[in-house]
């Protein structure tokens, strides 16, 4: 069982999608025995290519496929090690233009979802730790759920929520030795942004992350947008035993974008 990962077993929400996938295949990679959990098993990119986890089918914002989730990782593994809430959505409207609708289902696909795949994993969590060490719990916010991208405010309001939850259940089950952190991303070259660009309101006036790839680097002090491996590369360290005293944390990985005073760059 070599590397970090080793005789470990995961579960990756939003596992078919950008982040998902690059997250699930480095899981793989550092010996752990994954699963991929989504809505279908194309996800946002397609066919898989590389490593691929095992599928579950998945809509975290149903309790009952929640549930039916942890029960196939318990059939197949025993126990579980490291949770990934990575599946999210993003609604590109301020509040004016926001139906309800659009506003339950941003913060039922980012937070409620979150809170049912965390809820129901904890009995296997306890499994895992049982013969001592850790296990992890890994939530996605963003550096929005901190500062604001114009005409994302769903999207920005469910990310604070996410920080704010990751700490309390940080407090609350860190005794139990389950560590819990957010992972923060900024720009990252997903299917996501990809939309956020192609968008006419507040992205890129309609045009694609190619047509704004200088625009989009110039904007970050190391001079460059992120890549689903580099968010693959700090979820890696969290989920393994060198991360045993990282727990309760928003992990922002941004490029130093939001430590500048955007005004100065004018």
């Amino acid at each position: 069982m070599s590397g970090k990962l080793g005789g470990k077993v995961a579960l990756v929400t939003g596992g078919r999608g950008g982040i998902g996938r690059a997250i699930c295949e480095r899981f793989i990679a550092e010996g752990a025995t994954v699963f991929a959990a989504d809505l279908s098993d194309t996800g946002s990119m397609g066919a898989a290519s590389g490593a691929a986890a095992a599928f579950v089918q998945l809509d975290v914002t149903s309790e009952d496929q929640v549930k039916a989730a942890m029960g196939t990782v318990e059939a197949a593994a025993g126990k579980l090690d490291v949770l990934v809430n990575a599946a999210g959505i993003e609604i590109e409207k301020t509040i004016e233009h926001t139906t309800l609708e659009e506003w339950n289902r941003c913060f039922a696909v980012n937070v409620t979802g979150m809170f049912l795949t965390s809820k129901h994993a904890l009995p296997l969590m306890r499994k895992a730790v049982s013969g001592g060490g850790t296990a992890s719990i890994i939530n996605f916010g963003s550096y929005d759920g901190f500062i604001a991208d114009p005409g994302l405010a769903a999207y920005c309001a469910s990310k604070g929520a996410v920080h704010a939850l990751t700490r309390a259940m940080a407090c609350d089950h860190g005794p139990e030795g389950i560590r819990v952190n957010a992972i923060c991303p900024g720009y990252i070259d997903t299917p996501m942004l990809q939309c956020f660009f192609a968008g006419a309101g507040s992205g890129g006036g309609g045009r694609t992350i190619e047509a704004l790839r200088d625009a989009v680097r110039n904007v970050h002090p190391i001079r460059n947008y992120g890549t689903p491996t580099d968010v693959a590369n700090l979820v890696n360290w969290l989920a393994s035993d060198e991360a045993r005293y990282a727990s309760g944390q928003l992990w922002v990985l941004d490029g130093g974008l939001s430590a500048q005073v955007q005004q100065m760059r004018l």
